[in-house]
């Protein structure tokens, strides 16, 4: 890790209560298929109500039902475990229920506590679903017109880490973007974790409230706004940069995101052009983790 591109600074983490499942098909494109369309709308918990995205893809012999599969996080700040029974309830039900050939299992490790999802889902069956086994899972058996739509019974909720995070600069655009997208490859690469933006990459950073603005509860984060640089007494921006880009990061655990912030580092400092490498924080007033860029 380079000192002179690693800044000696920390991402600020927080518990969030999460779920993790498994979608599978009939082929990979169409567990993919089904798997994006759940964890859509999901970048940021405070305008999406969720943070959701996928963590890999399993082979069918990894997969409760022998086929294709997609492994799936949803994460909720609010420590309330109904809001993620209703984030669960409409994505797998009008996401996944929806998608050709699709089903949904389980994964969520240590559980706290455990959701009737499929027991709530089996409604849209109208009297003929049923209740049946995929190996040692107890599922409902949904009739639809493309098929049956199989779901687990009860899924897992746990508590996970979100908010790890990385700040790519760069002196173009290009380059911010070309070592955000090798740093996401290789944070996946790591496991256990999703990067919920758009690609894995965030370009539009906020802070807290507004300056001009009040009725916001966020929004762009001007200090770091490269073409603000010149405008502005307070730019935090460095000298040769011109673009920065976030990538946000949830976990199944402190571990798993602090392994992936270290991949995504030292994928991104190999990348010519990018003059710094840092991270978003509230001065340790947010989060209860800090992950400091240069232990991971």
């Amino acid at each position: 890790m380079n000192p002179q591109i690693v800044e000696d600074t920390f991402a600020e983490a927080f518990r969030s209560y999460f779920c993790r499942m498994i979608i599978t098909a009939a082929s990979p494109e169409l567990a993919s298929t089904a798997a994006l369309s759940s964890t859509g709308f999901a970048t940021s918990a405070l305008g999406c109500g969720v943070e959701a995205g996928i963590e890999a893809d399993l082979p069918e012999k990894d997969t409760p039902d022998g086929r294709a599969g997609v492994v799936v996080q949803y994460h909720v700040w609010k420590k309330d475990p109904k809001t993620l029974y209703e984030v669960l309830l409409n994505r797998i039900g009008h996401c996944v229920l929806t998608a050709p050939t699709a089903a949904a299992f389980d994964a969520t490790p240590k559980p706290l506590a455990k959701i009737d999802l499929g027991a709530k889902l089996r409604f849209f069956g109208d009297g003929y679903e049923k209740q049946g086994r995929v190996k040692d899972r107890e599922v409902v058996i949904i009739p639809i017109m493309g098929g049956e739509f199989v779901v687990e019974k009860e899924v897992g909720m746990s508590m996970g880490i979100s908010g790890g995070n990385l700040w790519l600069m760069g002196s173009s655009s290009a380059a911010a973007i070309k070592a955000a997208q090798e740093a996401v490859k290789a944070i996946h690469r790591a496991g256990n974790v999703i990067t919920p933006f758009p690609g894995g990459i965030c370009s539009s950073g906020s802070k807290i409230g507004a300056r001009k603005y009040k009725f916001l509860a966020n929004s762009t984060n001007h200090p770091y706004c490269p073409t603000l640089k010149g405008l502005l007494a307070d730019s935090k921006v460095p000298n040769g940069v011109s673009s920065i880009m976030e990538i946000v990061i949830n976990g199944i655990s402190l571990a798993s995101v602090q392994r992936a912030m270290g991949a995504g580092i030292r994928a991104a400092e190999t990348v010519d052009g990018i003059v710094r490498i840092s991270a978003g924080n509230f001065g340790g007033k947010l989060g209860k983790f800090q992950i400091r860029l240069r232990d991971t």
